[in-house]
């Protein structure tokens, strides 16, 4: 990973805040995951982690295909957006489940990882098909 301390460039997809955002989060999630009730770790607490990884996974193929065309990164970022947004999703139904793990504080994370990845959306250029929702 190499950063041009000139202009800050991003030449790996973990120079992207945004990924940087999403990962540290779905870390955070695998960390808490355990203390979910144990009828809940094969069933939400598995999809909460399949969804936080997602996001970074999208982010990084994205990122890997917009050499080709931008047009494929936007798909992903657009991915990564519902990842997000459905990882969310899962952490709502958790709530009332678990009193042990901040997920207030997950809550708040995965919708910074949303809103940076629509900005990361709104950056590319006016070529690309960007119909992701807003």
């Amino acid at each position: 990973m190499e950063i041009d301390d000139e202009r800050r460039r991003v030449v790996s997809f973990e120079d992207m805040e945004v990924f940087q955002r999403a990962y540290r989060l779905s870390l955070e999630i695998h960390r808490a995951s355990p203390r979910f009730p144990v009828v809940e770790q094969r069933a939400l607490a598995d999809q909460i982690r399949r969804a936080s990884k997602s996001i970074c996974a999208n982010l990084a193929e994205g990122y890997g295909r917009q050499k080709g065309s931008k047009a494929e990164f936007a798909r992903f970022v657009r991915m990564a957006i519902g990842s997000s947004d459905e990882m969310r999703v899962w952490l709502r139904y958790a709530m009332p489940l678990i009193s042990a793990i901040s997920t207030s504080r997950l809550g708040e994370g995965g919708g910074t990882s949303i809103k940076s990845s629509r900005g990361c959306c709104r950056a590319l250029p006016a070529s690309c098909d960007r119909r992701a929702p807003q």
